[in-house]
């Protein structure tokens, strides 16, 4: 079964997908964030003909690797998206992932507006394939899903 990630901004969640045999990872898109139903609603839309087994959280650690009010909120999120979508939901350290998707962003042909968005989900792409580096035992392979 497919593996999802979500890279959690203040504005905008971008989402990302491992492909039908769980070799990588695309971006989905990305939900505009207005209030915690409405953003759980829209990821659980985008999700729903997927069929994931599992949920990654990007978690904003400190550099330091402490957790601060971001990174609780985003256990908060989680806790809250594991019960509203009934999936498996894990954390996972996203320290410069938006810097990694931003490198990646810059070698790619798009137009300023897209670029903005795109970053949020590339940043998920960037965090489910870390998820994947991680824990290559737990990544179901094979076709279908």
């Amino acid at each position: 079964m497919p593996i999802a990630a979500l890279d959690l901004g203040r504005r905008r969640i971008g989402v990302a997908v491992t492909d039908a045999a769980s070799i990588g990872a695309h971006p989905v898109g990305i939900v505009e964030r207005r209030a915690l139903k409405h953003d759980l609603e829209a990821i659980a839309a985008m999700l729903r003909d997927r069929h994931v087994s599992t949920i990654v959280v990007g978690l904003p650690l400190n550099m330091d690797g402490s957790e601060g009010p971001v990174a609780r909120s985003a256990r908060r999120f989680a806790a809250s998206l594991a019960d509203a979508l009934g999936v498996s939901v894990e954390m996972f350290d996203e320290r410069l992932t938006s810097f990694e998707a931003r490198e990646r962003l810059a070698d790619m042909p798009t137009r300023r507006g897209a670029r903005k968005s795109g970053l949020d989900a590339l940043a998920a792409v960037v965090i489910l394939e870390g998820w994947m580096q991680a824990h290559p035992d737990r990544v179901p392979r094979g076709g279908g899903g």
